[in-house]
């Protein structure tokens, strides 16, 4: 595809720090990147352990990985494979464990799409999974099924034939199950419908900090498009 005030109170000798959630009331325009309403605050995490350090690396791909993305990637796609790079990058899972994942981006956007999942990862923002769409065979479908994070997949759009964006290597699916397409009556993954109700967000549906860690990138959201939602859904092009 595709904030919060805190108010000290004391109980007995104990001092509890609730998170209370305040949203954003600006409107969010689909011809800028992801906009930052005013009034808005980082969602707190209620966590007090440290989480591991992030880390992340960025190589080319060799022949051992040309050969795992052979189903993402063939012959007359529209980007070359020199022009890709392999991101491993750490994230929090649902499990509230760290995980290694993995993404394969346009070599133009790697550094940048690391910088945003640092922040994602720095806020405990939870990924459910994180792998190339290959371990799904190249299924679009069988990878949100699976409520995978992904990016690059040589593919056609969801209801046309140009290519997707995310066959360039510029668009990127976080949790599409807590974020779905939605267009009309269709809901992509089916499991989606659980969570068309945006507000309040529950674990895995886009933070504020989410958003603002693409929107600092010059990426945009598929969530602030009129003529249908792409929650899941963020690209370099706002296409």
């Amino acid at each position: 595809m595709l904030r919060w005030v805190t108010r000290g109170t004391l109980v007995g000798a104990a001092l509890a720090v609730v998170a209370v959630a305040l949203t954003g009331t600006g409107p969010t325009r689909a011809t800028d990147p992801v906009s930052t309403p005013p009034a808005r605050a980082a969602a707190l995490s209620t966590a007090t352990t440290a989480l591991p350090a992030y880390t992340a690396s960025i190589r080319t791909i060799d022949a051992a990985l040309a050969y795992r993305m052979r189903y993402s990637w063939r012959s007359g796609c529209p980007v070359p494979l020199s022009d890709l790079r392999y991101l491993r990058m750490t994230y929090l899972g649902f499990d509230g464990l760290a995980h290694s994942g993995e993404m394969v981006v346009h070599r133009v956007y790697a550094a940048n799409v690391v910088a945003a999942f640092r922040r994602v990862y720095a806020s405990r923002f939870p990924i459910r999974a994180m792998r190339l769409v290959d371990v799904y065979l190249g299924s679009d479908a069988a990878s949100m099924n699976a409520d995978n994070t992904s990016a690059f997949n040589c593919r056609r759009t969801t209801s046309g034939t140009a290519w997707s964006q995310h066959s360039y290597g510029r668009a990127i699916d976080v949790n599409p199950i807590e974020n779905p397409y939605v267009s009309g009556g269709t809901v992509e993954p089916a499991a989606g419908r659980s969570y068309l109700t945006r507000w309040p967000l529950r674990k895995g549906m886009l933070t504020w900090t989410v958003r603002d860690a693409f929107h600092d990138i010059g990426w945009y959201w598929g969530g602030s498009w009129s003529s249908l939602k792409d929650y899941m859904h963020f690209s370099s092009n706002n296409r």
